[in-house]
C-alpha cells in the first residue's frame, strides 16, 4: 500500500472521531462551563483548532487553489500572528505569560498544550485528518478536566499529556522515521515538481510561515539564467557524489537521498532532484518536526519556511521536561527499534542528507526565561541516554560507514539591500577552483605532518592560547595527519582538518563573537585540559551562571564535558573578504565561516561511525587521524564513544597572532602570522586579503 493510500485509509477510519471532535470544539467556543480564569484560554484555542479544520477543508475541496495570492497571505498571517514577536508577550504560547495567568505548574502545562495545538498547522495543509483528530482529542480531554473541577490538580493534566505522548509515539514518531527514509512520503516533493514556480502562490501551499525572505529568494531565482540555476544544483549534487568517492563508500548500493532546505529555493531543488535521479537516487523531503513527540529541541531538521519567532522555539525546546521519565524514553526507543526493523531494507537504501542551508537572517540571542520548562539533572541523563541508544539503533540500520552527506549555504534577502550582489558573490565562493586550493592546502599539510603539536595564539583582546596535539605517523611517506578538504561534503572549499590527540591538547579557546546553531555567543571562552573542556563562559548575560547554563545547554548539549573532536585551518580568504566587504561577518553560516580561520569542533570527530574506513588524500597518502581516546571506546562500549554533536567554533583571521607547527626537535614552522599566510607556497591565499 502506498503512502497516499495508507493516509486515505487512516483519514476514513477516523472520520467519525474527527466529526465528533470538531463538533465538540464548536460547543467549547460558545459555552462557559469552565472557570472564568481559564475560559479565554480554552475558547481561543478551540477557535484556533477550528481555523485549522477550515484550512483542511479548503485544501480538500479545492477552494484553496482558487484563492488569490492576497487571500493566501492573509491566512498565513492569521495562522502565525499569535507567536510573532510583537504579539508573543500576550500569547499563551509564551510560558512567561501563561505562568503569570495560571501559576507555575498549570501555566507551563497549558503553554505546552497550546504549542502542541499550534503544531497542527502543517497537518491541515497535508490533509492529515488523523493527526488533527488526535490533537483535538487531547485538547478536549484536558478541557473536560476543567469542566469537572474548577481548579484541577496539575498532576492530572500532566498525566493526560504524558499518556498522549507515550500512546501516540507509535503514530507520530513511527511516521516520522518512515518519512525520513521512504520516498513515498512525497508531499513536498510533489509541490516542488508540479507547482508553477513562477507564481508566488505555490510557497503558501507548504503551510509554513512565509516572509519576504522566502518570497524574495524565489523571485531572485526567477531572474537568474537557467544555466546559473543548473550550476547551483550541480555544485550541490556533485559535492554529494564526490563525498562518497572521497570516503571510499559505494553510492551505487543506495537509492534514497534526503534533501533538506529552506523554502524559496525550489527552482534549484527541482534541478537537483533531476540530478539525483540520474545517480539512481529518489528524494525524501520531510518537514522539520513541529510537535513535542518528534521535535529535537529548537533545531530545524528537514525543510521549513521562516521562523515566526526564535524565542518561541527556544522557550519550548525542553517541553518534554514536563512529563519525561525513564518509561517514556524506553517507549520511544522501543518504537524506534520496531519501525526500523519493519523497514530494514528501506533503511539500508538511505544514502544520507544533502543539506542546503541559508544565512543572512537577523541573528538571535535568546532571553533566559525561568518559566520555560527545563530538564532536571535526572532528565538530562535520560536525554543523553536516549541520544546514545537512538544513535546506535540508527547506525544499525543506516550504517555510518556506508552513508555520506553534503552541505551548502546561500543567502536570503534579509542579509541586506545588496542581496543580489551578495548572492552572486556566494555563487562565486561556492564554485571556486578546487584544484588550486588542493595544491595550496597540500603544501600546508606537508608542514603540519612534521609537527608534534600546533600552537594557536590570539591577538590583542583575543585570549586564545591553545596547544593542539597531533597524532604520530609510523610511515610519513604513506601516511598523513590532516585531510585535504576541497568541495565535497562541506561546500565551499577549503580547509585542512584533523582529529587531535586529546592527551596534551591544553589551553584556552576564545572568540569575541560567534553564532552557533543560530544562537549568538559573546566573548565565548572554553578551557581545555587533555583535550576536554574543563571550564567555559560567555558575556551574553549579566549573570556568569546564566552564561554557563547557556553554554551547557547549547554547546555542551547537557554533557559535563566534551572533547575537542576536530582542529582545522580554513583557507577561504575570498569568503572572508566578501563577509567584511558587505559587513555580514556575523551573518555568515558556520559552513562558510569555518573556512575563514582556524576552527575547533567540540563533540564527535568528523569520522564518527566510520573510523575504520580507510580514507586517502588526493596525493594518495592515507589519513590516520580519525580516532581519539574517546571515540576508540566504541570497540568496548559504543555508548561511551559518541556525543551525537559536533559544534564548530571559528576564530577570524584578524583575531590571530600566530598559528605555528612545532616539531619534535623544537623547530617552529609558522603558518599564519598577524592574520596572514606566511608559509612558502601558501601566499596566494593572501591575494584576496590585500583588498580588505
Amino acid at each position: 500500500m502506498s503512502w497516499k493510500e495508507k493516509q486515505k485509509e487512516r483519514n476514513e477510519q477516523c472520520e467519525e472521531r474527527h466529526a465528533l471532535a470538531v463538533d465538540r470544539l464548536r460547543g467549547i467556543v460558545s459555552e462557559d462551563t469552565v472557570s472564568e480564569k481559564y475560559l479565554p484560554f480554552f475558547q481561543d484555542t478551540a477557535i484556533f483548532l477550528l481555523e485549522l479544520e477550515n484550512v483542511r477543508r479548503k485544501i480538500g475541496d479545492g477552494t484553496w487553489e482558487r484563492y488569490s495570492l492576497e487571500e493566501m497571505q492573509s491566512l498565513n498571517e492569521i495562522l502565525y500572528r499569535d507567536v510573532l514577536p510583537q504579539n508573543y508577550g500576550t500569547s499563551y504560547a509564551d510560558p512567561a505569560y501563561a505562568v503569570g495567568k495560571f501559576g507555575e505548574d498549570m501555566g507551563r502545562l497549558l503553554s505546552l498544550l497550546y504549542a502542541e495545538m499550534r503544531s497542527g498547522i502543517p497537518f491541515a495543509f497535508e490533509e492529515r485528518k488523523d493527526y488533527l483528530t488526535i490533537l483535538c482529542e487531547l485538547f478536549i480531554e484536558v478541557y473536560n478536566c476543567f469542566e469537572e473541577s474548577e481548579e484541577p490538580d496539575a498532576k492530572e493534566i500532566r498525566d493526560i499529556i504524558y499518556w498522549y505522548a507515550s500512546d501516540y509515539c507509535d503514530v507520530f514518531l513511527a511516521d516520522r522515521i518512515e518519512e525520513q527514509i521512504d520516498p513515498e512520503y512525497s508531499f513536498a516533493a510533489d509541490i516542488i515538481e508540479n507547482a508553477d514556480l513562477e507564481n508566488d502562490k505555490y510557497l503558501y501551499r507548504f503551510g509554513e510561515y512565509i516572509t519576504e525572505n522566502e518570497l524574495g529568494t524565489a523571485r531572485h531565482l526567477r531572474t537568474l539564467p537557467a544555466e546559473t540555476i543548473q550550476r547551483m544544483a550541480d555544485v550541490y549534487t556533485e559535492g554529494y557524489r564526490i563525498g562518497f568517492i572521497n570516503t571510499g563508500k559505494d553510492l551505487s548500493k543506495k537509492s534514497v537521498v534526503n534533501i533538506r532546505y529552506s523554502l524559496g529555493f525550489e527552482k534549484v531543488i527541482r534541478a537537483a532532484m533531476e540530478n539525483f535521479r540520474k545517480m539512481g537516487l529518489k528524494p525524501v523531503i520531510y518537514r522539520a518536526a513541529s510537535g513535542v513527540i518528534t521535535r529535537r529541541e529548537h533545531h530545524k531538521i528537514g525543510y521549513f519556511g521562516a521562523i515566526p519567532n526564535w524565542q518561541y522555539e527556544y522557550d519550548h525546546r525542553q517541553d518534554q521536561a514536563l512529563f519525561m521519565d525513564k518509561r517514556y524514553i524506553e517507549r520511544r526507543l522501543e518504537v524506534m527499534k520496531t519501525v526500523y526493523e519493519k523497514n530494514r531494507e528501506l533503511a539500508a537504501q538511505f544514502a544520507g542528507p544533502a543539506v542546503m542551508e541559508t544565512f543572512g537572517e537577523k541573528p538571535f540571542s535568546p532571553a533566559a526565561k525561568p518559566e520555560a520548562p527545563e530538564y532536571s539533572e535526572a532528565q538530562r541523563e535520560l536525554a543523553l541516554m536516549y541520544d546514545s541508544r537512538s544513535g546506535q539503533i540508527t547506525n544499525e540500520y543506516i550504517r555510518g560507514d556506508e552513508r555520506s552527506f553534503t552541505i551548502i549555504a546561500w543567502p536570503v534577502p534579509e542579509i541586506g539591500e545588496k542581496y543580489p550582489e551578495i548572492f552572486n558573490e556566494v555563487i562565486r565562493i561556492n564554485t571556486l577552483d578546487a584544484k588550486l586550493y588542493e595544491k595550496v592546502q597540500q603544501t600546508m599539510i606537508d608542514a603540519l605532518d612534521q609537527g608534534e603539536y600546533v600552537h594557536v595564539l590570539g591577538k590583542g583582546a583575543n585570549r586564545t592560547d591553545l596547544r593542539v596535539q597531533l597524532i604520530h605517523l609510523n610511515d610519513p611517506e604513506k601516511e598523513t595527519k590532516f585531510e585535504n578538504c576541497v568541495a565535497d561534503v562541506n561546500i565551499p572549499v577549503g580547509e585542512v582538518f584533523t582529529s587531535p590527540v586529546l592527551e596534551g591538547t591544553d589551553g584556552i579557546l576564545n572568540v569575541s563573537r560567534v553564532y552557533l546553531d543560530g544562537l549568538e555567543y559573546r566573548d565565548l571562552e572554553l578551557a581545555f585540559k587533555d583535550g576536554k573542556i574543563t571550564d567555559y563562559s560567555c558575556s551574553n548575560f549579566d549573570s556568569r551562571e546564566e552564561g554557563r547554563k547557556y553554554i551547557y545547554d547549547n554547546v555542551l548539549k547537557n554533557h559535563e564535558t566534551l572533547p575537542l573532536g576536530e582542529f582545522a585551518i580554513g583557507t577561504n580568504t575570498t569568503a572572508y573578504v566578501t563577509a567584511r566587504k558587505y559587513g555580514i561577518e556575523e551573518k555568515m553560516p558556520i559552513l562558510i565561516a569555518e573556512k575563514t580561520g582556524p576552527h575547533f569542533a567540540v563533540g564527535d570527530t568528523c569520522y564518527s561511525w566510520s573510523e575504520d574506513i580507510r580514507v586517502y588524500n588526493p596525493n594518495g597518502k592515507e589519513i590516520m587521524a580519525k580516532d581519539n581516546s574517546v571515540s576508540v571506546l566504541r570497540k568496548e562500549d559504543v555508548s561511551k564513544a559518541y556525543f551525537h554533536c559536533h559544534t564548530d567554533i571559528t576564530i577570524p583571521y584578524e583575531e590571530l597572532e600566530e598559528i605555528s607547527v612545532v616539531t619534535k626537535e623544537g623547530k617552529n614552522i609558522i603558518l599564519i602570522e598577524n592574520g596572514r599566510f606566511v608559509l612558502p607556497g601558501t601566499e596566494v591565499l593572501n591575494e584576496p586579503l590585500k583588498s580588505s
